[in-house]
């Protein structure tokens, strides 16, 4: 018997792409099923093929339509509980309802954490994503998470362009340590800027620019750009504060509402992302740049199956050069 013979990666209609980029590191089939809307809207998945007892890891990111990615992958989750899998392993590239990770207004949810539960009870064991919105909701969940991050790959795109003069630039303060890791990554110093939003329109209104980026090569660097306009505004200010270029990059290109028409017009001259998300052929602008996390995916996939350190998947997956996919 093979090294993977009963590990098995199936697929939402979220992401298949990257299932399948993630299966060729591997080099391993990808699981068949069928996973479709019947006409009044109800999802139904049937799994393809023999999982008794495999080794089940399930692909699907919480991207457009987000709640309707959300229940596929539920349902996926139970079809293989029923079809005796052994193990069930969520993984989730990208966590939407991550921002709603606790109640800072009265009488709202915590929907962060209800995913979490219902992800569980549907027969999860464990769960793999990558790049949190916020930390604590890995204790969301009374299962193992291994949260990866993307910053390698994205510090790694920058350094080979070898800028003279960088400085990483945290488009707010709750950002600071992703961008502070980001900054020792490339060995840049750190500025932050001070925001204040304005209620729950997706509304900014940016304060100060702690730290100095006059001619300096920006680099401002975010978990997520929804609609664009904190980066946007971000970049901005950079610019009336003297930088000389700026680029922004992020791991999850959500770029949602007015986001592609806010980057387009921008002084941002490249974004860089990954594709945890799949951008469609209306959001790609020739200033964005996507890398591929399914080597980080496919290493740590490797590592949970065979009992191994999924921590060193990033000196194992680093082996490969980080590819560009568009």
């Amino acid at each position: 018997m093979g090294l993977y013979d009963q590990l098995t990666i199936f697929t939402g209609n979220a992401n298949p792409e990257l299932a399948r980029k993630v299966c060729a590191y591997i080099d391993i089939p990808l699981g068949r099923i069928e996973v479709f809307k019947f006409s009044n809207e109800n999802i139904f998945v049937r799994i393809g093929e023999s999982v008794r007892e495999n080794d089940v890891f399930v692909i699907q990111s919480f991207s457009s339509p987000v709640n309707e990615s959300i229940m596929e992958l539920l349902i996926i989750i139970d079809a293989l509980k029923r079809a005796s899998a052994g193990r069930i392993t969520a993984v989730i590239p990208y966590y939407g309802y991550g921002r709603t990770d606790k109640k800072d207004q009265p009488r709202v949810p915590i929907t962060a954490r209800l995913i979490a539960d219902m992800i569980t009870v549907a027969g999860a064991d464990r769960v793999l994503t990558i790049d949190l919105h916020a930390g604590q909701i890995q204790g969301f969940f009374n299962i193992p998470v291994d949260e990866m991050t993307a910053l390698p790959i994205l510090a790694r795109y920058f350094q080979e362009k070898q800028l003279s003069n960088p400085v990483v630039v945290s488009p707010d303060l709750g950002s600071t340590k992703r961008a502070r890791n980001f900054a020792d990554e490339l060995n840049a110093p750190l500025a932050i800027i001070e925001k204040r939003r304005k209620g729950n329109n997706d509304q900014t209104e940016l304060l100060n620019l702690i730290g100095d980026v006059r001619d300096a090569e920006v680099i401002l660097i975010d978990d997520e750009i929804d609609t664009a306009g904190s980066i946007t505004q971000a970049a901005e200010l950079c610019l009336a504060r003297g930088a000389r270029t700026i680029y922004a990059a992020c791991t999850h290109p959500v770029l949602s509402g007015p986001a592609v028409e806010r980057l387009a017009r921008s002084p941002i001259q490249e974004l860089v992302v990954t594709d945890t998300i799949p951008l469609p052929p209306h959001k790609h602008l020739e200033k964005i740049t996507v890398l591929s996390v399914a080597p980080l995916l496919g290493e740590s996939i490797q590592r949970i199956h065979t009992g191994a350190s999924v921590s060193l998947a990033y000196r194992s997956a680093a082996r490969l050069r980080w590819p560009s996919v568009g």
